[in-house]
């Protein structure tokens, strides 16, 4: 199994915490990496909130990649919808080129009614057909090194992309899809399959499914391994990992409650949103207890060996994926997530690294 670690440069939960303690915590942690043994860093794109702020994840990992020497670097993801496609295709590009082939590109649309609404002359009902449009022009660009568009969002003469991209982006491209049009998208794209431990294993599968029937469909071929994001604490002591994983983890569920409005009524309007809007009405029956206990369901957590345990029965279910735990969440105490980094790196991660 592909293991990488996740970054989202969180400030709730941390009472007083500076933005560029954050960012000093984080990087601790994503320097960690490579010496613990983990395949990839991932960064993710958020802006204005104390949720999440990586405004620029090329950027940052450009900096992730100077000061590491094999370890793979990835968005997770670029939003396409903030960002203009000839843009992405050179920093994608630039940043592979930097960093000797190592760049993982995974692509998003973005679900945040405040993100959205701060982006200048971006609707959010337009974000599925501009993230079609603009993923797919980047897609062409980094196979053929020419961007080009005739789309009604991102009209472009073709256009040179240098440093021209000098490696194959097959095997190496992502798109997270939570919702069936997403999960179109993303099989349209030949991407892997990208996912937040956020529900129930059984009932995400028929979606996972979906996606390689489609992938099949569409290109003839296997797709590559879905990638998996969990939030992890990893403790030897069982009552331990129990008591400040769920607490944790509840500040965390709160942080995604009030950053995407996920129980809103405001999806009903948003056209492209009709999964969402159905899911909100659900969990307005279930209650913000339900969806914790959901998630504290579907995410993996505890001892080593209960993690093991854990990410064997999705594995058994799901098949085979790359993962991409998150040890920084919730106002988890800094040295708190070192060590669960650390136990996860030692423990947990040869025995997921033998799993083909």
């Amino acid at each position: 199994m592909d293991v990488g670690t996740q970054h989202f440069f969180p400030s709730y939960g941390w009472d007083g915490i500076s933005d560029g303690q954050v960012y000093a915590d984080e990087l601790e942690l994503a320097l960690m990496a490579e010496d613990l043994g983990f395949d990839a860093v991932w960064a993710v794109e958020h802006h204005f909130e104390d949720y999440s702020f990586c405004p620029d994840n090329t950027q940052l990992l450009s900096f992730i990649a100077a000061k590491t020497s094999s370890i793979d670097v990835g968005t997770a993801a670029v939003i396409m919808p903030w960002n203009e496609p000839m843009r992405v295709a050179e920093k994608v590009a630039l940043l592979d080129e930097l960093s000797d082939g190592r760049v993982r590109f995974g692509m998003g649309r973005g679900l945040s009614r405040y993100e959205y609404g701060r982006m200048r002359d971006i609707e959010m009902s337009e974000s599925r057909e501009r993230f079609d449009e603009s993923s797919q022009m980047v897609v062409d660009a980094l196979k053929t090194g020419v961007i080009s568009g005739d789309g009604p969002f991102y009209p472009q003469e073709p256009a040179p992309i240098r440093p021209a991209p000098s490696r194959s982006f097959e095997g190496r491209t992502y798109a997270v899809a939570s919702s069936d049009d997403s999960i179109e998208s993303c099989a349209r794209l030949g991407a892997a399959m990208v996912m937040f431990a956020d529900r129930s294993w059984p009932r995400r599968l028929p979606s996972i499914e979906r996606w390689r029937e489609l992938h099949r469909e569409f290109h003839g071929t296997e797709p590559q391994a879905p990638l998996v994001c969990d939030f992890i604490y990893c403790h030897e002591d069982a009552d331990v990992a129990k008591e400040r994983a769920e607490a944790h983890l509840g500040t965390y569920l709160a942080s995604v409650l009030s950053h995407y409005e996920i129980m809103g009524d405001h999806f009903a309007d948003l056209r492209g949103y009709d999964a969402y809007a159905a899911a909100s009405g659900a969990l307005q029956k279930m209650g913000e207890s339900g969806f914790l206990a959901g998630f504290l369901e579907a995410t993996a957590y505890g001892t080593p060996q209960q993690i093991i345990e854990t990410l064997a029965a999705r594995r058994e279910l799901i098949g085979d994926f790359e993962f991409a735990p998150a040890f920084r969440f919730g106002g988890l105490p800094q040295d708190q997530a070192i060590a669960s980094m650390r136990l996860f790196a030692s423990d947990v991660l040869p025995t997921l690294q033998t799993w083909s």
